[in-house]
């Protein structure tokens, strides 16, 4: 399940996971163009890809990072209007959850990406040849990594995949190895939007925070309810006084400490009353890809300043 801001809304999308098929991480590099073709298995099925592509359409901004980050960023010819990042790649009017077979045409690619593939969209880019990768939103870091791989075997960057993988690991790890553990039990509350959509430990984001010891309070509804990201209420949140509030609705709501505090009741909650209300960037708080290394260390930061 995944959260897409438009505006102030917030439409909850069910996806579902990818599998890889091709070398392991501590596998051989594969050489750029002489293994082409490649098959890369998807939760929709086997994709072939003939040869190297050099006309790549990301509609998925999690995919348009990563791609980047494995060196594939000049072969992608256009990405979608949610791919500000990194800011030199070809943003587009394409609007990865409306997606249009005529519009993705034009540009007449070689490779698809994307992250959400309405009904009948895989059809008809199989009627025009041309192949599709759906990688759906990250459950955990292993399918994170799972999809570094799948890419890089898809656009002839194994090992470059193969390293930001590597590289990914060994920054979380030293990230979590440097902060300081917290008390058992310390809880957080995560706000998707002003709405109280929030997110529990079962999450991506809440495997994260997880590595630093963290609890959210939206466990208590459920880990797995409404996917994990179960929209609570004022007085839910009010109970369950957590520790910490980490604020991922700055940029498209416009919330922040004092908008917290101003909240009927909320002066008195414990992560207000001591100032733990963090805010955080939406597109990296809501994407898988490299920049989760950033949140990971803001957050880490943020918890190592409150016990100075």
């Amino acid at each position: 399940m995944r959260f897409i801001r438009t505006g102030l809304s917030v439409m909850v999308l069910l996806t579902g996971g990818l599998v890889w098929s091709g070398a392991s991480a501590s596998g051989a590099a594969t050489t750029d163009v002489s293994h082409f073709p490649v098959k890369v298995k998807t939760s929709m099925g086997t994709v072939t890809i003939t040869s190297r592509p050099h006309a790549i359409v990301s509609l998925s901004a999690t995919a348009t990072e990563m791609l980047y980050a494995i060196g594939a960023g000049g072969q992608v010819k256009a990405v979608d209007k949610y791919s500000n990042y990194p800011t030199n790649a070809p943003i587009t009017s394409l609007n990865g959850f409306s997606v249009s077979a005529e519009a993705i045409a034009k540009y007449k690619p070689d490779l698809v990406i994307v992250s959400y593939e309405p009904a009948s969209f895989g059809a008809q880019m199989a009627k025009l040849k041309i192949p599709v990768i759906y990688d759906p939103a990250a459950p955990t870091l292993a399918v994170a990594y799972q999809q570094y791989l799948g890419l890089g075997e898809a656009t002839g960057h194994v090992q470059q995949a193969v390293n930001e993988v590597q590289k990914l690991k060994s920054t979380i790890a030293g990230i979590v190895r440097s902060t300081p553990r917290v008390a058992p039990g310390t809880t957080y509350y995560w706000e998707l939007d002003p709405t109280y959509y929030s997110v529990t430990s079962s999450t991506f984001m809440g495997q994260l925070m997880s590595l630093l010891g963290l609890k959210s309070i939206a466990d208590a509804v459920g880990v797995n309810s409404n996917g994990g990201y179960p929209q609570l209420n004022s007085e839910f949140i009010l109970k369950a006084n957590p520790s910490y509030i980490f604020l991922a609705d700055s940029k498209c709501c416009h919330a922040s400490a004092s908008t917290v505090a101003s909240r009927p009741g909320w002066s008195v909650m414990s992560a207000v009353a001591t100032r733990r209300i963090l805010k955080l960037d939406d597109d990296i708080a809501s994407r898988w890809g490299p920049r989760i290394t950033i949140l990971l260390r803001q957050v880490a930061d943020f918890l190592k300043s409150q016990k100075g």
